[in-house]
């Protein structure tokens, strides 16, 4: 069975995700120590909240450097909502900068006449990658939940794996490269669709411990 390090920083519903995990046939291990996640098979960098303070406890947990030694290991990573935007350069939310793994901004939803913000509840994912791993097993434009008021702005288009309508705005739903892999959306909050996604995360990480 696969070890998964959660990464916690204080700024996460991390029993929800280690839950739905589990029932993926994953071990999640909720951690806040470098060593494990350097020892794990893979990390999981879940986050709900504000930018500035979720890098800022993370900084203060000396947790970024592990971080990008993990994903420079090559070792599968999944960040999900604010553990995805905390990847990118910068968010018109605070002042902090963020982690720099993904060049790009976290920007602030535009207003716009009967638009709802936060964006929240139940919507329609449209995949730009449909060959990527975490999208098995899927229907076409599947129904995942979100709760957010930024969203990322990857600055290279290849970096988008799936993208969302909200208003007249089409954002960015989901990124990957390589190893990396990161979703706005809350998988463990997705019903059968988040399980299954969370469920390919984890075949994924099968099968490089097998390797």
């Amino acid at each position: 069975m696969a070890t998964i390090a959660v990464v916690d920083y204080g700024m996460g519903n991390l029993h929800s995700v280690c839950k739905a995990l589990e029932k993926a046939g994953a071990t999640p291990k909720i951690t806040d120590s470098p060593k494990v996640i350097e020892q794990a098979d893979a990390v999981v960098l879940p986050g709900v909240g504000a930018f500035d303070p979720a890098v800022q406890h993370l900084r203060s947990r000396s947790l970024e450097q592990p971080i990008k030694n993990a994903i420079a290991s090559g070792k599968p990573f999944l960040g999900i909502c604010l553990g995805l935007q905390i990847l990118f350069e910068s968010s018109e939310e605070g002042r902090e900068p963020g982690l720099g793994i993904i060049p790009g901004k976290v920007r602030r939803f535009l207003p716009e006449p009967n638009i709802t913000i936060p964006h929240m509840g139940w919507n329609q994912l449209e995949f730009t990658q449909p060959k990527h791993l975490l999208w098995e097993h899927l229907p076409p434009q599947p129904w995942v939940y979100f709760v957010h008021s930024y969203y990322v702005d990857p600055s290279n288009p290849s970096d988008k794996a799936a993208i969302v309508t909200h208003g007249n705005q089409s954002i960015t739903a989901a990124i990957s490269r390589d190893n990396l892999m990161a979703v706005q959306f809350h998988p463990e909050k997705s019903s059968n669709i988040g399980l299954q996604i969370l469920s390919n995360f984890v075949s994924q990480v099968l099968i490089e411990v097998a390797a």
